[in-house]
């Protein structure tokens, strides 16, 4: 019997990158053997209960925690990174329940030496125990990154991650602090991605939106980078929500772009629409479900005509 993965499916039924990059701003980062890692994306099986608790606590208190692995990491060491503070500390096991306490409590974190993080940071999803996906496509990727950014020197580090969100994407990749989120990243994807980034600008192909906006703004935010690429610039870009309804199908968004030299401003009009498919490779035996997803089927120049 062939083998079947959600990320293929996903595929075949053109189900967009483009709406599913929703990420926290707030993150701390751990990392911890691969091979410990259970199916929650912050528990390890060797994981003392008091720092399970811990980190349990700290997405209901605003900050979401991935376990993060490379293999040149000391098990018994850990590298902790937060974000957007771009703070990096290296910690004992021994004490690492006293870190996440004094984090918590919202003391001074000087007595733990952070360092500046100076590089971005690549998250590459290859969370194996969450979904079959993320072992399959994710580890490949996250080694091509990694071997890409040792052969060209560039100013990434390149960690694998638990469950970054989209399963069904994969290969999935985080970029913090930028917060851009990337899907289905082929072979041929690494280096251009990395290339782009490298410039602070987003790999297109591969985008799945800017995490600190809403789906549809994502859909408005890549539909005009799209077309402004098309015309030959690479532009800032800022989209402005005007949508009345929270429960619109369409909406007109309006974004304004700049170059330094040139500036303007586009209407996208996105179009919500329900879509059959499978989240996660758990969800194949019981078949699709619906889900909302987002689409641009207009961009105009100039902002929309009053009624």
């Amino acid at each position: 019997m062939n083998q079947r993965f959600c990320a293929v499916e996903s595929r075949a039924i053109d189900d967009p990158l483009v709406g599913s990059g929703t990420h926290p701003e707030r993150n701390l980062l751990l990392s911890w053997p691969r091979s410990k890692w259970q199916r929650n994306l912050r528990q390890a099986s060797d994981m003392p209960e008091a720092l399970l608790t811990a980190l349990h606590a700290l997405p209901d208190e605003g900050r979401r925690v991935n376990l993060i692995h490379r293999r040149e990491q000391s098990e018994r060491h850990h590298r902790v990174f937060l974000m957007p503070e771009r703070q990096a500390f290296d910690i004992p096991r021994d004490t690492l329940g006293d870190f996440i306490a004094a984090l918590r409590r919202g003391d001074d974190l000087a007595a733990w030496q952070p360092e500046t993080v100076e590089r971005s940071l690549v998250l590459c999803c290859t969370h194996g125990k969450k979904d079959k996906c993320c072992a399959k496509f994710g580890f490949a990727t996250y080694k091509a990154l990694a071997e890409a950014v040792r052969q060209r020197n560039l100013p990434f580090e390149v960690w694998e991650s638990t469950h970054l969100g989209g399963c069904r994407l994969a290969a999935s990749a985080l970029l913090l602090p930028q917060l851009r989120k990337y899907g289905r990243i082929g072979d041929d994807d690494v280096l251009p991605l990395l290339e782009s980034e490298a410039r602070g600008r987003p790999y297109l192909p591969c985008y799945r939106g800017d995490s600190r906006l809403t789906p549809h703004q994502q859909c408005a935010q890549v539909a005009a980078l799209e077309w402004l690429a098309a015309q030959g610039l690479e532009a800032d870009v800022r989209v402005e929500d005007n949508a009345a309804e929270a429960d619109e199908t369409d909406r007109d968004l309006v974004v304004t772009w700049h170059t330094g030299r040139q500036e303007g401003k586009l209407t996208i009009r996105c179009h919500a629409l329900e879509l059959m498919r499978y989240d996660t490779c758990a969800d194949l035996p019981n078949g699709p479900s619906p889900s909302w997803v987002w689409r641009a089927v207009e961009v105009r120049e100039g902002t929309p005509a009053l009624a």
